[in-house]
C-alpha cells in the first residue's frame, strides 16, 4: 500500500527530500567507514570436537567503551557442514545471545556453551601458552586462522584463492574483530576486480552489481522502493562474489545469518559489517558457479516454495476497487480485450472498515461475492485478497476479541503494544508465540469459510506503523476521522528513547537518515514471546508471519498455498512470493525493477516481480506499453496501482492492450517452460529469472549487465527501457540466438557484443540460445485452458551445425498438491534430447513417472528445429520403441533463416540454414519417443 517517508510532503518536495537524504547518506558512509577501534581478540584455546568441528575461545586484547563495553570472552565454533558449506560462528562464551530462531530457520545447532570450562579459563595464568596459526581443511574450503590478533580467512582448496580475509592492516579503514552487546564489527579484504551481488532489499540505481561506497543498510522498513540505496522491506545479509582470473570465473557466497539491523560498507577492496546485536554466524558456500552457490544457499535456508500453475498467469489488482461491480467489470473487460488474466485481487476495499478477515456488507455483500467467485472459479480464475498484520482494537470485532482471549499480541510493559495502521488503533500479533500461530490459522480458516479465497497477500509486515513510540487512543476525538489520506498518525504518542534498545549506541542508517530504529514501526523495546525483544526480532516479523500463513493455508484443504509477502528475510522464499513494493510509474523504476528481481533470485525468492506500469502516479501510455512487455516476463506478473492514481488496467489504452496481447500471449505459450523452471527452483534453488552471468560466467561484459536477463539458462529478454525509443542495444554472448516471436530470425555472435535491435512500440525482443529444447503450448486467456492445448518443442542448434546436441526438460503435475515432486503418482518428468551428426538429426525423450501425463492425454503436436540444413528424407518416428507410420497429418516445412546482422560473405555462404517444422504429430508426452531424419544442403 501507499506508505511513504513523510506523509505531509508533496511528491515534488518528497523528491527533493529524497535527494537530500541520499547526499547525507553518502556522506555518512565516508565518515562511518573510517573509524577504527580496539585491537581485536586473541585465540586462547582451540580443540577439535568429536564431530570434526573446531571449538575455541577468544579473549579481548584491549577494552574500550565505544558503543558499549566489549564482551571479554567469545566462543568460536567452526564446521564444514557439507562438502561445499563452511560455518564460522562467534558468540559470547558465557551468556546466551539472540539468534534467528532455529524453529523458524531449521539448521544445525552449535554445541551448548560449557560455562564452567569457560570461566576456569578467565584467570590470567590460563594464557601463558602460545597457539600457532593453523588451518582446518574440508573438501572444497579451507579455514585458516591466526591467533594474536585472532583473524580468519577462507580459501578455495582447488586453487588457493582467498574468499574471505578478516585481517586488518594499519592502512585499512576498519578494525579487527569487535564484539559488544550492541555492536559487532568484522571485515574482509576483497580483490578490486571482484563483482559482488546481493545485500538487500534495496533499489540499486547502478544496477545489480554492488557499487563501492553506496550505503547498504539491512533493516526491514516500510520505505517505498522509489528511495534509492535505502533499507526497504526485506533483509537479506547474503552476497555472491564472482571473480574472473585469466578468463576463468568462479563464484562463492557469504551469508551472515543475523536478523539485527546492520550497515554493510563496501569499498571495492573491502567489506565491513556493523551489526547492532546478535551473533556472527557466517556461512560460506564454495560454488564454484552461480547456480551452485544458489543451490548450496537454498539447501541451507530452504528451497523455494512450489507455486501453483495458475500463479504463473497474469494478475490484476488495484487499491481502489470500491465495490464488487468494479471487480466484475475488470474481469469482463479483460475478456473483451482478449488479454490473458488468471487472478483478480482485492486490496483492502473488500474489508469492513479496513479490518482483516471481514467483508464490507454494502460494497462486497457475501452472497454476490460468492456468486462471482463461483463464476470465475468455474472458468479457472482465482481470487486473492490482502491481509495486514495489524488487528483493529475494537471490542465488537471478533478477530480482536479472540486475539485478546488467546493473549497473542506483542507487549509493551505487559500490555498489548498499540499502533496505528489502516483500521486505526491496532495490536500486532506475535508470530513467535505458538498460540498466535494457532489463532492466526483459525482466523484464516474462519475467513476461508466466509470467502473461499485462493491465496493471501500479506502486506505492511515490516511491521509498518503510522505512528512512532508509545501511543494511547485519544479521548474526545475519532481516530482516524475518515478525512485525509488515512496514514496520518492520530493516536496520542510520545517517543520511546529511555532504553538502549530504543536508542542504541550505534546508529544504523535506518530509513537513509539514521532514524531511530523504532521510527514508524513497533517500539524496539517491546517484547515478544518468552521475552524476545522487538530490537532483535524486528526483521523476521514478515518471515514469521509468512510461515504462520503458509501453515494455515496448507491446513485448509491440503492444497498448495500461494502467499505474496512484502517483507522478507533469509528463508522467506520457502513459503512466499514477493513483489518489490511501492514503485513509481517512471522509466527509471522500470529499469530498477530488473535488478531487484534478479537480486531476489539470488536471495532464494524466485517468484518475484514489480507492480507493472508503476504503483503511482499515472504512467504514460508509452511507459505502460513498455512495462507490460517487460512485466510479461517477470516470474510474478501483476498490474497494481494506487488508490489515487488513474485506472491503468491493460485494456485502458488500445496500444497497451495490443502490447499485452503480444507479450502475455507469448508468456502463456511459455507456461510449461516457466512451470518447469518453477520445479527447478523448488528442487535446486535455481532462479527463474537470472542475470546473464549465470550462464555466461566467463563473459565479463555480462557481470554488470542489468538491462537484460535470462529466463532459465537460455531464454534472453531484452526490453526497451527508455522513452521514445524504437530500438534497443542488447548484449549477445557468443553463439546463435533465435528470435522467439519469429524463429526464422537469428543472430550469430562470434564474441560478446552489443547489437541494435528493432523494437517498435508493441515489440519486445526475446531470443532463445543454441543447444536448447524448450516446451511450449498454444496459449490462451486463462492458464487452465492453455494448459490443455497440444505441446510443441523448439530445438536450437548452432547455425549450420553438422555436429551438436541440445537438451531440455518438462515437469507437469497436479499443481493443487502441496508438494511438487516425483513419485506420488501425480507428476511426470520428461528429458528431451536432440543431436545432429553424420548427416542425421535425432530428437527423442526419456520419461519418468509417465502415468500422470498419459492420464491427462497431453500430446506433442509440433517440433521446430532451428539452425540446420534442410530435410533430405529418411523421416522416422518411434514411440516406446515401436515404429510409427507417418500419416497425412504430418507435414514437414522449411523456411530459410534471416540474419539481424549482416554477415561476412564467407559466413553468408556457409549459413544458408533453415527452420524445420514438423507438424501434425500425435506424440504422447507420457511415452518415450524418437524422431529422426537426414539433412543436407538445399538444391
Amino acid at each position: 500500500m501507499f506508505f511513504k517517508f513523510s506523509f505531509s510532503l508533496s511528491f515534488y518536495s518528497f523528491h527533493r527530500f529524497s535527494l537530500l537524504l541520499l547526499i547525507l547518506c553518502l556522506a555518512r558512509v565516508d565518515l562511518a567507514s573510517t573509524t577504527k577501534m580496539g585491537n581485536g581478540y586473541r585465540l586462547i584455546s582451540v580443540d577439535e570436537s568429536p564431530d570434526g568441528s573446531l571449538v575455541g575461545h577468544l579473549q579481548i586484547k584491549q577494552k574500550n567503551n565505544v558503543y558499549g563495553a566489549d564482551i571479554p570472552l567469545l566462543h568460536l565454533y567452526v564446521k564444514h557442514e557439507t562438502d561445499n558449506r563452511l560455518r564460522v560462528y562467534i558468540t559470547d562464551a558465557e551468556k546466551q545471545r539472540w539468534e534467528v530462531p532455529y524453529n523458524l530457520l531449521p539448521r544445525e545447532k552449535p554445541p551448548a556453551l560449557k560455562q564452567t570450562i569457560v570461566r576456569s579459563r578467565t584467570r590470567k595464568d590460563a594464557y601463558t601458552y602460545t597457539l600457532t596459526p593453523s588451518e582446518y581443511a574440508g573438501s572444497e574450503l579451507i579455514f585458516l586462522y591466526t591467533t594474536d590478533p585472532f583473524t580468519f580467512s577462507v580459501k578455495r582448496k582447488s586453487n588457493g584463492q582467498t574468499l574471505f580475509d578478516s585481517r586488518s592492516d594499519e592502512s585499512d579503514p576498519y578494525s579487527d574483530l569487535v564484539f559488544k552487546d550492541q555492536y559487532l564489527e568484522i571485515s574482509t579484504k576483497l580483490p578490486k576486480d571482484a563483482s559482488l551481488y546481493g545485500l538487500g532489499e534495496n533499489t540499486q540505481p547502478h544496477g545489480i552489481k554492488l557499487y563501492p561506497n553506496d550505503p547498504y543498510t539491512l533493516y526491514t522498513t516500510d520505505l517505498s522502493a522509489i528511495n534509492l540505496n535505502a533499507d526497504l522491506y526485506g533483509s537479506h545479509p547474503v552476497y555472491m562474489d564472482l571473480r574472473n582470473i585469466d578468463g576463468e570465473s568462479s563464484t562463492h557466497g557469504v551469508l551472515l545469518l543475523n536478523s539485527n539491523g546492520m550497515d554493510v560498507f563496501y569499498r571495492g577492496n573491502s567489506l565491513t559489517y556493523k551489526v547492532i546485536g546478535g551473533v556472527l554466524d557466517f556461512y560460506f558456500f564454495s560454488g564454484p558457479t552461480p547456480l551452485d552457490v544458489v543451490d548450496q544457499y537454498t539447501q541451507l535456508i530452504g528451497r523455494p516454495a512450489p507455486m501453483p500453475y495458475w500463479s504463473l498467469g497474469f494478475h490484476q489488482c488495484r487499491w481502489g476497487y470500491h465495490n464488487l461491480s468494479v471487480v466484475e467489470d475488470v474481469v469482463e473487460n479483460y475478456k473483451k480485450a482478449k488479454i490473458p488474466l488468471d487472478v483478480i485481487w482485492n486490496d483492502d476495499d473488500h474489508m469492513d472498515g479496513h479490518k482483516d478477515f471481514t467483508l464490507n456488507p454494502t460494497n462486497y455483500p457475501r452472497p454476490k461475492l460468492l456468486e462471482f467467485l463461483e463464476k470465475i472459479h468455474g472458468q479457472g480464475m482465482k481470487y486473492i485478497v490482502i491481509i495486514d498484520p495489524g488487528i483493529g482494537v475494537n471490542a465488537s470485532y471478533g478477530v480482536y476479541q479472540r486475539g485478546i482471549a488467546n493473549d497473542v499480541f506483542i507487549k509493551y510493559e505487559g500490555k498489548p503494544y498499540l499502533a496505528q495502521v489502516w483500521p486505526g488503533a491496532v495490536n500486532f500479533p506475535d508470530f513467535l508465540n505458538p498460540k498466535t500461530v494457532e489463532w492466526w490459522g483459525d482466523e484464516i480458516r474462519r475467513f476461508h469459510e466466509l470467502v473461499p479465497v485462493d491465496g493471501l497477500w500479506i502486506d505492511m509486515n515490516e511491521a509498518s506503523n503510522f505512528c512512532t513510540g508509545l501511543c494511547t487512543i485519544p479521548e474526545g476525538r475519532i481516530c482516524p476521522n475518515g478525512t485525509g489520506p488515512g496514514w496520518d498518525c492520530c493516536l496520542d504518542c510520545k517517543n520511546v528513547t529511555k532504553t538502549r534498545w530504543d536508542d542504541p549506541p550505534y546508529k544504523i542508517n535506518a530509513s537513509g537518515i539514521q532514524a531511530l530504529i523504532g521510527y514508524k514501526t513497533i517500539a524496539t523495546s517491546a517484547s515478544h514471546y518468552n521475552g524476545v525483544l522487538e530490537y532483535d526480532a524486528h526483521s523476521i516479523y514478515g518471515f514469521s508471519q509468512a510461515i504462520a500463513t503458509h501453515k494455515a493455508l496448507q491446513g485448509l484443504e491440503g492444497k498448495r498455498p500461494f502467499i505474496l509477502s512484502r517483507s522478507t528475510f533469509v528463508g522467506s522464499g520457502h513459503y512466499a512470493a514477493h513483489w518489490t513494493g511501492d514503485n513509481k510509474g517512471t522509466w527509471d523504476d522500470l529499469k530498477y525493477s530488473i535488478s531487484t528481481m534478479l537480486n531476489f533470485g539470488i536471495f532464494g525468492v524466485p517468484m518475484v516481480g514489480s507492480d507493472i506500469c508503476g504503483f503511482y502516479p499515472a504512467p504514460t501510455e508509452e511507459l505502460c506499453n513498455r512495462w507490460i512487455e517487460l512485466g510479461a516476463f517477470y516470474p510474478f506478473s501483476r498490474d497494481h496501482a494506487n488508490f489515487y492514481s488513474p485506472r491503468q488496467e491493460l485494456y485502458q489504452w488500445e496500444t497497451v492492450a495490443e502490447s499485452a496481447r503480444n507479450a502475455l500471449g507469448m508468456r502463456y505459450k511459455l507456461l510449461p517452460y516457466l512451470y518447469t523452471l518453477n520445479y527447478e527452483a523448488h528442487t535446486s534453488g535455481a532462479p527463474i529469472a537470472r542475470p546473464l552471468f549465470f550462464t555466461f560466467t566467463n563473459e565479463t561484459k555480462c557481470f554488470g549487465l542489468s538491462t537484460q536477463f535470462l529466463l532459465g539458462s537460455s531464454l534472453m529478454v531484452s526490453p526497451v527501457l527508455e522513452e521514445k525509443k524504437t530500438s534497443t542495444d542488447a548484449l549477445f554472448p557468443p553463439g546463435s540466438w533465435y528470435n522467439l516471436f519469429d524463429m526464422t530470425q537469428v543472430i550469430v555472435s562470434k564474441e560478446a557484443h552489443y547489437i541494435t535491435l528493432d523494437a517498435p512500440l508493441h515489440v519486445i525482443n526475446v531470443h532463445l540460445y543454441q543447444n536448447t529444447i524448450i516446451p511450449m503450448q498454444q496459449g490462451g486467456l486463462i492458464s487452465k485452458e492453455a494448459r490443455m492445448t497440444p505441446f510443441s518443442l523448439v530445438v536450437t542448434f548452432p547455425m549450420a551445425a553438422t555436429v551438436g546436441e541440445a537438451k531440455g526438460n518438462l515437469f507437469v503435475d497436479d499443481d493443487e498438491l502441496p508438494e511438487m515432486k516425483l513419485g506420488n503418482g501425480y507428476s511426470t518428468y520428461v528429458d528431451f534430447y536432440a543431436t545432429v551428426s553424420n548427416g542425421m538429426v535425432k530428437v527423442w525423450s526419456d520419461v519418468r513417472e509417465s502415468k500422470f501425463a498419459l492420464d491427462k492425454g497431453w500430446i506433442i503436436e509440433k517440433v521446430t528445429v532451428l539452425g540446420l540444413d534442410g530435410v533430405q528424407g529418411g523421416f522416422e518416428i518411434e514411440v516406446d520403441g515401436n515404429p510409427v507410420a507417418t500419416t497425412s497429418k504430418v507435414k514437414i516445412s522449411t523456411a530459410e533463416h534471416r540474419y539481424t546482422e549482416k554477415l561476412e560473405d564467407r559466413d553468408q555462404d556457409m549459413m544458408k540454414s533453415v527452420m524445420i517444422e514438423v507438424k501434425g504429430l500425435e506424440l504422447p508426452v507420457g511415452k518415450i519417443f524418437s524422431m529422426s531424419w537426414k539433412i543436407g544442403n538445399k538444391a
